[in-house]
């Protein structure tokens, strides 16, 4: 059977034409993504009835392909990057193979190219090879058997793949999803499933470089939560940030396209002659089987209780235009001298973070202090906290550090704290790598620079004021992109918000595991547990002016320079 002659019986345009192919698939997605109340029983009989049959008479030898299927297709042919949200169990993966068949069974010069499917087991790399291997058969491509190959995927052993191998010289190879089996690799990228792989993130990005060399990926999921990333990034399409084509279709787009009527010819045996009637009865049994899941498993509609501990509306709520101060140095930065490192860190702090302080800070209000501590793989990230009158906690802005030395680090710790009015005390990171830069702030500044070694115990009471802050509107955090991140990378797991063991790419270069977010829980829980800060105006002042070196300074202060002998300002 003729490639083209597939598609256009599947009611649209051949695989190498067409601007109304377009049209049609972004219709299809726009008409989709308006949320309307789901049609009773009795409602979807009398459309269904309506329409009448999608299935043509000799369907598996003119029009194999429902349209949503064939839609994908189209879409890939049309543009680079394709993302499907789709309802479960509709078929899409099928209509995938399809295209993959097409693609890998053509030579070179018309665009014949290797195809890399992705999913999230070996059972689902087995059933979208199984369904190559049928489209194979019914195009009458010549190819081998399945086989199973060892995949290259820069690991030691490699991995296990099936495969299978076309006359044209390329191939369909299926596999479980890791991002580094796309590194190095060329051709036609299919990431099944997306929404539930380990790393999203890592995973698109090492696929956009098949687009190099004219590659194609395609993206196909149903929802697994609104935070997600695989959410966030059609939220970006659909908002025109990214421009990669859009295909949406829930259970009732299937079944108007015919895929009850498939179910019936396929299982006769079970549901016999496909009605209306039936349709609306298997329709009605299958919504409630998923019960409260049905919205985002069946009708493409992401739910808030994927683990997130903070929703992004919300987060985007609390925030305000505040500075992030990024700093990242080269590799060789750390070979150079000690005090050419000093140099360039003091014109850093003079130049770049001394005003902002200045125009940020609020000199009426206590401050607190949070940093979360990272070198090579992750960032260090400090971040001042300040009490307002009405109790609200506002982050007047933050500093990102990337590849800076510990020593640097320390340096620049320093000159925020000691810039800090009304100083009431820190948290630092002192897990692992932290530990040293914890111990040196409690040794300059005093026991109220607390050393925090997380634990499930410091989660469970740390984390819940901290959401309720946000739920409150009692608190302030910078308007930035990677913050926002950051904040929901934290999941409630076992019931306790946590940072999961999960790292994403950071604009800075290495990788974010949660800093922001978790250097603005270390400041949250500073101003919750401070030292108070005491005005106090001496009856003696002249005793104390006789003492050298204490001019001017009030008991208070006396207390507090014992507590941190590394400052010598005072409270005020």
């Amino acid at each position: 059977m003729a490639e083209s002659d597939v598609l256009k019986a599947a009611g649209e345009a051949p695989r190498k034409g067409a601007p109304a192919a377009v049209a049609a698939t972004m219709a299809m997605t726009a008409a989709a993504a308006g949320v309307t109340d789901r049609p009773t029983r009795d409602q979807w009989i009398s459309v269904r009835s309506q329409q009448g049959r999608a299935t043509a008479v000799g369907w598996r030898e003119t029009a194999p392909l429902l349209a949503y299927q064939s839609a994908i297709a189209v879409a890939c042919e049309c543009y680079d990057v394709v993302v499907v949200e789709k309802s479960r169990r509709t078929g899409a993966t099928w209509g995938a193979a399809a295209d993959a068949v097409l693609r890998s069974a053509s030579a070179r010069n018309i665009g014949g190219m290797d195809t890399l499917y992705m999913g999230t087991s070996h059972d689902m790399a087995k059933e979208f090879i199984d369904a190559a291997a049928n489209w194979a058969r019914l195009f009458e491509h010549v190819c081998s058997e399945i086989g199973e190959t060892i995949f290259d995927d820069g690991s030691e052993n490699g991995v296990k793949a099936l495969k299978i191998d076309f006359a044209s010289g390329f191939s369909i190879v299926a596999l479980s999803s890791k991002p580094r089996s796309l590194r190095g690799r060329q051709g036609f990228a299919i990431l099944d499933e997306a929404a539930f792989v380990d790393n999203l993130a890592e995973l698109i990005k090492a696929a956009m470089a098949f687009l190099i060399w004219g590659g194609k990926v395609l993206i196909i999921s149903t929802h697994n939560g609104v935070d997600n990333p695989f959410n966030q990034l059609i939220t970006d399409i659909r908002a025109g940030r990214l421009r990669y084509g859009l295909i949406r279709f829930d259970l009732d787009d299937a079944l108007k396209d015919g895929l009850f009527e498939r179910i019936c010819l396929m299982n006769a045996h079970k549901h016999g002659e496909w009605t209306p009637a039936k349709e609306a009865d298997w329709r009605e049994e299958l919504i409630g089987k998923y019960g409260s899941g049905a919205d985002e498993e069946l009708y493409c509609v992401p739910s808030q209780g994927s683990g997130a501990w903070l929703s992004g509306p919300l987060i985007e709520a609390r925030m305000v235009d505040a500075p992030v101060l990024r700093l990242s140095f080269p590799d060789s930065f750390n070979l150079e001298p000690e005090n050419r490192r000093r140099a360039e860190v003091d014109r850093w702090i003079e130049e770049e973070l001394r005003p902002v302080m200045l125009a940020t800070l609020d000199t009426n209000l206590m401050t607190g202090f949070g940093m979360d501590v990272g070198r090579l793989r992750d960032l260090s990230v400090m971040c001042p906290m300040q009490i307002t009158r009405l109790m609200r906690r506002v982050v007047p802005f933050l500093v990102e550090l990337s590849k800076v030395p510990f020593q640097q680090q320390e340096q620049i710790r320093d000159a925020i704290v000691r810039g800090l009015p009304r100083f009431i005390g820190g948290r630092t990171d002192a897990t692992g790598i932290g530990a040293s830069l914890a111990e040196s702030g409690m040794q300059k500044f005093g026991p109220q620079m607390v050393e925090v070694k997380f634990s499930t115990e410091w989660y469970r009471v740390e984390m819940p004021p901290v959401k309720a802050a946000f739920e409150d509107d009692v608190i302030a955090v910078p308007r930035d992109a990677e913050v926002a991140a950051d904040l929901r990378a934290f999941k409630v797991i076992k019931g306790i918000a946590c940072l999961p063991d999960l790292r994403v790419a950071s604009s800075a270069g290495g990788t974010r595991h949660g800093d922001a977010g978790m250097a603005i829980v270390l400041a949250y829980s500073a101003t919750r547990n401070p030292v108070e800060a005491y005005g106090y105006q001496s009856a003696r002042a002249g005793a104390d002016e006789a003492r050298p070196g204490r001019r001017n300074m009030r008991p208070v202060d006396e207390v507090r320079d014992a507590m941190m002998p590394g400052r010598h300002d005072g409270l005020w």
